[in-house]
């Protein structure tokens, strides 16, 4: 049966939209070049990076979704959204090449009155001055004549429990306002509300505020949790008070290091357009450098706390618990536990780790032993090194059985443990 929807760009951001429009009756395929991706996938075997559970893929299989590799397949469809990565590169741009092979490939086969959304992360200006290039050079159509042209930014949530496709609004701006309304009707069919946006820039900058909204707080959760252990005082509980306020506050927690796919977005950097707005976005500037610094912090902590006990680093045996991006999902992209992993071996420290979401680990090439009995194991450890808060660890028992333990993520019982 011929599919109405192409997610382009099967990972994080592309199979939950094709788990909601499977779930909501639409014939959905996943396009992406990765062979051996697309192979994983029709054996029942979700990528890492994404949320998607197996048995909720094996749902999405039994309910009509399917992978290919095969271009062709773009051309049958009505929707295209495309979900392509755009990692940040060395300049702190944001590498379009994915989405430029992406829309390529679509270009070639794509139909009349089709409509197309780009969903990957992108500048202001991306959908207009670089999508829409490719797509009408290599159609011969026109974007807000012959086909629809939009773009809807990502807001998933991985792991959260209480928010879903279904009951989280979805942006979208199009290049007309029937490019916009064909996009909100696809939507419309998987989320409970849409909510239109002017335009492509808009809806773009909505992604940009957003991001680096997560970005900037954290860094300000981050500065005050190093000058709150210069005086003394307990970050962790300034947090705890300060949320009871009930405007003007919203809570961001610190932690060893920032993760996950959302990069910290500076529109300085426009290397599509080979141009610059001659300013920076200094907030995003500095939020950066304040969370690029703290898995070094964390480092100075670990050398601290093991001298202070009589010991040095090197030599010491250190376990890190949960070394993904977020707790209780297998996502380590970005993960701050890779930096802090490398710079423990740099000084010498013999690692181990433990996660439950993740049965191999390695840094810098180099593979890390992993602790079947993590409890165990932090009565063996010298420094037990909590990054990530999964569900599963006893952090009361843990304490416990741990000869030194310390907290990054303010989760053990106050007086349990070192914190960061």
């Amino acid at each position: 049966m011929p599919a109405d929807l192409a997610v382009i760009g099967i990972g994080h951001l592309g199979l939950p939209l094709a788990q909601a429009a499977t779930a909501a009756g639409i014939a959905t395929i996943g396009y992406d070049t990765d062979a051996r991706a697309i192979t994983e996938l029709r054996a029942g075997r979700p990528p890492v990076d994404c949320s998607l559970t197996a048995t909720e893929f094996r749902r999405m299989i039994s309910g009509g979704f399917r992978a290919t590799t095969d271009p062709a397949q773009l051309g049958r469809v009505r929707t295209a959204v495309i979900c392509a990565p755009t990692p940040l590169g060395e300049d702190l741009a944001l590498d379009l090449s994915a989405v430029g092979a992406a829309a390529r490939e679509l270009a070639a086969r794509l139909r009349p009155h089709a409509t197309v959304v780009l969903e990957s992360t992108a500048y202001p200006g991306t959908t207009e001055d670089f999508l829409r290039p490719i797509l009408e050079e290599g159609s011969g159509l026109r974007a807000g004549r012959d086909f629809h042209l939009a773009y809807a930014p990502t807001r998933l949530d991985p792991g959260n429990r209480a928010f879903g496709y279904a009951n989280i609004p979805k942006v979208v701006g199009g290049l007309t306002p029937a490019c916009t309304e064909a996009a909100a009707a696809f939507y419309g069919r998987l989320t409970d509300r849409v909510v239109r946006a002017r335009g492509t820039r808009e809806a773009e900058a909505v992604q940009v505020l957003e991001t680096n909204y997560r970005h900037v707080n954290i860094a300000l959760a981050n500065e005050m949790a190093v000058y709150c252990r210069d005086i003394g005082v307990d970050v962790w509980e300034v947090v705890r008070c300060a949320e009871t306020k009930p405007f003007g506050f919203q809570a961001f927690h610190p932690g060893p290091g920032v993760g996950g796919h959302g990069a910290p977005i500076d529109p300085n950097y426009l290397a599509y357009k080979g141009r610059s707005l001659g300013y920076p976005l200094r907030m995003v500037e500095l939020a950066q450098e304040v969370n690029g610094r703290m898995p070094r912090y964390v480092i100075q902590r670990c050398a601290t706390l093991l001298n202070e006990h009589g010991k040095s680093a090197r030599g010491a045996r250190v376990l890190l618990l949960g070394v993904t991006y977020k707790p209780d999902i297998g996502d380590q992209e970005n993960s701050p536990a890779g930096e802090i992993g490398s710079r423990l071996l740099g000084m010498g420290a013999q690692l181990s780790y433990h996660d439950p979401y993740v049965t191999q680990w390695s840094v810098l090439g180099r593979p890390i032993p992993r602790a079947d009995a993590p409890y165990e194991a932090a009565a063996a450890a010298d420094l037990t090194l909590l990054l990530q808060n999964h569900r599963s660890y006893d952090l009361q028992g843990l304490a416990v059985k741990a000869q030194l333990l310390l907290d990054t993520r303010g989760a053990t019982p106050a007086g349990a443990a070192h914190r960061l």
